[in-house]
């Protein structure tokens, strides 16, 4: 019979020796020392009056992370879960459904469409482009009325972002009951969305991006003109039914069961956005972008797509580089985890994050690796010179956009 002694949960000697690699990767992200302890707490239930208080604050903050007056809810799962959730709960099988395909999620919706049994037309846009408002509004003109239009904000495979606003009021002036559904996980938290304010019926965002936590939590919220199709919606839903979610958050609890620390973590997060104003963290993460984009032409490398999102930079790998191996290098001999591209683009492209607990060493740290790898690979191809340019124009960037969560003041604007 097995004794105590036989389950040492101990880690084993050196387990944590080595020096921990940067996480730089479009989500997950690093997430910053105050959630770790938030995450190490002892485990508690979720039916609590001390953790209930923590999740009634976090019901109140969500929706002015969206922008809206409606409610917005947070659902145990991946991103790709809520993106699930916001389709299915006013969908009905036969719908019209369009979807603008620009890269891998956008693939990926249109899948979740046709398998509810969607009528689909695809929109499609090369990967790394970003929509033409122009042929969209005559693609959505050679179209039957649509009951629900899709898109990414960002298209993470690509780092392309959209015309989002204009997406909506183009759908909107076509067809006045078209949804619009946004796949703002890479988007939300990072950049400003303001639902109501641009007529958007639906968006999801994921824990692991711009809110610095673990993969694990989507937030989605409806339009009040969605409301109104929600209860029609005939698609199957179970999980996901966000009536019943509703219900059980008007009692201030969840309807299943909740990750009571990612649930604390998050509210953390929030409150600590709130206390800052979320142009500041907003302001941060342009930054970091900005920083990465005016150092890569020193090192001669260019961004992949036309029009860049904020929250992530692909790098076009230069003709003839082994992107995969080049991606490895990083990783085994500069400690740096970077990601490469997805089908079309793999071996093309990498990806690197600008959300999470990014500190200015970190991204110094990435553009020298990108540096020191690409000279290792191409002799001659990264000069001192070029390198410490690029060093010094992304530390230049950086001074005016402050990490400033760590130390949280309304008094203190974008320097």
């Amino acid at each position: 019979m097995n004794s105590p002694a036989d389950f040492n949960l101990k880690a084993p000697p050196n387990a944590h020796a080595a020096r921990p690699a940067r996480l730089l990767t479009p989500g997950p992200v690093p997430v910053p020392p105050e959630v770790l302890e938030i995450l190490a707490r002892p485990i508690e239930h979720h039916r609590t009056p001390e953790f209930l208080k923590v999740y009634r604050n976090l019901l109140a903050l969500l929706p002015r992370v969206f922008g809206t007056n409606q409610p917005a809810f947070v659902q145990t799962c991946t991103g790709s879960g809520g993106m699930e959730s916001l389709l299915v709960n006013v969908l009905s099988p036969g719908d019209r459904v369009g979807v603008i395909v620009s890269g891998k999620f956008g693939e990926r919706w249109a899948e979740m469409a046709q398998a509810y049994g969607a009528k689909l037309s695809r929109f499609e846009v090369p990967w790394g482009e970003s929509v033409d408002p122009h042929k969209l509004q005559v693609w959505l003109r050679d179209q039957e009325p649509l009951q629900i239009l899709m898109s990414q904000v960002c298209e993470t495979s690509t780092g392309a972002l959209h015309p989002v606003r204009e997406i909506a009021q183009i759908a909107r002036a076509r067809h006045s009951e078209t949804l619009v559904l946004l796949d703002a996980i890479t988007a939300l938290g990072a950049m400003s969305l303001p639902m109501d304010a641009w007529d958007i019926d639906g968006m999801v965002g994921g824990s692991q991006k711009a809110f610095m936590l673990p993969t694990g939590l989507a937030l989605v919220a409806w339009s009040q003109r969605a409301w109104q199709k929600i209860p029609q919606a005939r698609a199957p839903r179970s999980y996901f039914d966000i009536r019943a979610e509703l219900a059980a958050n008007q009692r201030g609890e969840s309807h299943f069961s909740s990750p009571v620390p990612l649930l604390r973590a998050l509210e953390f997060i929030l409150s600590r956005i709130e206390a800052v104003g979320a142009s500041h963290w907003q302001h941060r993460i342009a930054g970091l972008s900005l920083a990465t984009r005016s150092a890569l032409p020193h090192l001669g490398l260019k961004v992949f797509p036309r029009v860049p999102a904020p929250t992530l930079t692909a790098i076009a790998v230069p003709e003839g580089l082994d992107g995969q191996k080049w991606r490895e290098k990083l990783e085994v001999e500069h400690g740096l985890i970077l990601m490469g591209g997805q089908d079309q683009l793999k071996g093309r492209v990498l990806r690197l994050g600008h959300m999470g607990y990014i500190r200015d060493e970190d991204l110094l740290a990435a553009i020298a690796g990108l540096a020191d790898s690409l000279e290792s690979m191409r002799p001659g191809s990264v000069s001192p010179t070029q390198r410490r340019d690029a060093l010094q124009v992304a530390a230049d960037v950086l001074t005016q956009h402050p990490f400033v969560l760590a130390n949280p003041t309304r008094s203190e604007g974008p320097r």
